[in-house]
């Protein structure tokens, strides 16, 4: 699939219109829904496909809850390497880990995630990942709403990658 098609067919199973908070707190007239297509089985594979392009010097594949975790493990089917899922909070029960999966302590790591506005999220969880040893080799993202993500990543000492663009969508 090349990358205008894959950007068509995000834009059909995830572009909403209306009214929108989003986690940034800023005010959208647009929504792109991850889990929409994320749940599509040929976009998802699609982007897992992309994301391993930026795999190969990198140990361990992260990405963050909830809505990077099958890009995480999509990419990870891809490239053949583990995956960790960062967690936003530890939970008070069972090994109330901060990360699951594959150990990220001394390895190189590869931090997928879904929309990238300013980049709260992931740079929140490159934090949790730096704090457990890891050593974060670039931030990508399937989709860039160019509203600061790409400034903030860079900002943060960290190299940004990116699949898509709202351009990409026509948006």
């Amino acid at each position: 699939m090349d990358k205008s098609e894959l950007a068509a067919k995000v834009k059909a199973a995830a572009y909403l219109e209306g009214d929108f908070v989003l986690r940034s707190g800023k005010r959208s007239k647009y929504y792109l829904d991850k889990y929409l297509f994320s749940a599509r089985p040929d976009i998802l594979a699609e982007f897992g496909r992309r994301f391993a392009e930026f795999a190969g010097d990198v140990d361990i594949v992260a990405g963050p809850e909830l809505g990077a975790v099958a890009l995480a493990a999509s990419t990870s089917m891809a490239c053949g390497k583990p995956f960790a899922i960062v967690r936003k909070a530890k939970k008070d029960y069972g090994t109330a880990k901060l990360i699951e999966g594959a150990p990220v302590e001394g390895k190189r790591v590869l931090l997928v995630e879904d929309i990238g506005t300013t980049a709260g999220a992931a740079l929140e969880a490159a934090e949790t990942l730096k704090q457990a040893g890891a050593d974060i080799a670039r931030l990508v993202f399937a989709l860039n709403r160019m509203e600061g993500a790409q400034e903030n990543v860079e900002a943060a000492g960290y190299e940004f990658q990116c699949i898509l663009t709202k351009e990409d969508l026509g948006i």
